[in-house]
């Protein structure tokens, strides 16, 4: 059984994907051709936002959003602490301070009580100027980008989405990757939508931000390539990978709905066991992961494991625990869910090509280590 299978996709593309890398090879064009134009354009539409500018990976689709708004040294920028070190790293790459802010404990996405705490926090202290908040879809379900839209307008923060894991998803009738001044992406092969390789995209409906962030991601270029106006990056999007990105695109939504029934499957049979995910009336997780919560986490994992059955603990340590990261400020009064979840989540195997029988195996197995608990705590 596979936690993500991405062989039982390539299958069923399998002549489309050929013929798409055939068709890139006998071009010619590997850097900045015409796929990856094609590519920006579908994605775009997809999404419903007026640019998408295609990039090298998901980290640096983060990151130039920063160089492009000239955030830097003395700025605050709030993050979750509960996500991958990515969303905090980039902060830090800027010269930036990241200000960890704890996360929901029934969606996983930045708690808007502690985000309001750790502005307030930041401009009392007077240290940094708080300049934008990177709130993250985790785990493939939109943020509550209303009341962050609110604070942003109020506070003059810039909003960067971090929609990594959820090209798919949508919340209140806008797809996620549309939401903020600038949205983030990355195309990591296990992502909902991941190419062969590394990969990555912004989205944005402001025109000179989308220039901008064409010229940060070639070397700062102006006119040509040889005329430098920024300290940019190298970051591009290979044109093999655009390909088959378009191929994957093709067939996104209809695995979106299968990725909805296998969620339904899960949460219909779980929700009596264990903790299951939340999704707010009016959104649609891409279900980039399917999370579970239960104290005996580390048994049941074992249990599972013991059975043939893989599942993934996301994330171990929260990102203000980290080494690297310990240092940086925290929103007043701590971030106890952040520090709670690693310790009771448990991701399940997820992905459009889950058969019926497999997920009756894990759901069986599931309910036959939580029976086995019940009993032993009843003696």
């Amino acid at each position: 059984m596979q936690f993500i299978d991405l062989g039982a996709q390539r299958e069923r593309i399998r002549d489309q994907l050929r013929a798409a890398i055939d068709r890139v090879v006998d071009d010619g064009r590997y850097i900045l051709g015409p796929q990856v134009t094609e590519f920006e354009n579908q994605l775009a539409a997809y999404v419903g936002v007026k640019h998408v500018v295609a990039c090298a990976n998901g980290t640096d689709a983060l990151l130039l959003p920063l160089l492009a708004s000239g955030i830097g040294p003395g700025d605050a920028v709030f993050v979750p602490s509960f996500t991958f070190a990515a969303t905090a790293e980039v902060v830090a790459l800027a010269k930036a301070e990241p200000v960890f802010v704890d996360v929901d404990a029934d969606t996983y996405n930045i708690d808007i009580a502690s985000l309001e705490d750790a502005i307030a926090m930041v401009k009392k202290e007077g240290r940094l100027t708080p300049r934008a908040i990177i709130p993250v879809d985790l785990f493939g379900l939109g943020a509550d980008y209303a009341a962050i839209s609110e604070i942003a307008e109020r506070e003059n923060l810039l909003v960067i989405e971090d929609a990594a894991q959820a090209i798919g998803g949508s919340t209140g009738g806008r797809m996620c990757g549309s939401f903020g001044s600038i949205g983030a992406t990355s195309f990591y092969p296990a992502k909902p939508l991941g190419c062969y390789g590394d990969g990555g995209a912004m989205f944005t409906n402001d025109d000179e931000m989308a220039a901008k962030l064409r010229s940060f991601a070639f070397h700062g270029k102006g006119e040509t390539q040889y005329d430098n106006i920024h300290v940019g990056l190298n970051s591009r999007l290979d044109t093999l990978q655009a390909a088959i990105l378009i191929e994957k695109l093709a067939i996104l939504e209809d695995e979106m709905v299968a990725r909805q029934a296998v969620a339904q499957r899960y949460r219909g049979a779980l929700h009596n066991l264990v903790k299951t995910a939340h999704i707010p009336e009016g959104s649609r997780s891409a279900w980039a992961q399917y999370a579970i919560e239960t104290p005996y986490r580390d048994e049941l994992k074992v249990y599972l494991q013991e059975r043939g059955i893989p599942t993934v603990i996301y994330y171990v340590k929260p990102l203000h625990q980290q080494v690297a990261y310990r240092d940086y400020p925290v929103a007043p009064g701590g971030l106890p869910v952040s520090e709670e979840l690693p310790k009771r989540i448990l991701c399940l195997p997820m992905h459009p090509y889950l058969t019926v029988e497999d997920q009756d195996r894990i759901v069986g197995a599931i309910r036959s280590f939580i029976e086995m608990k019940t009993a032993q705590a009843a003696e």
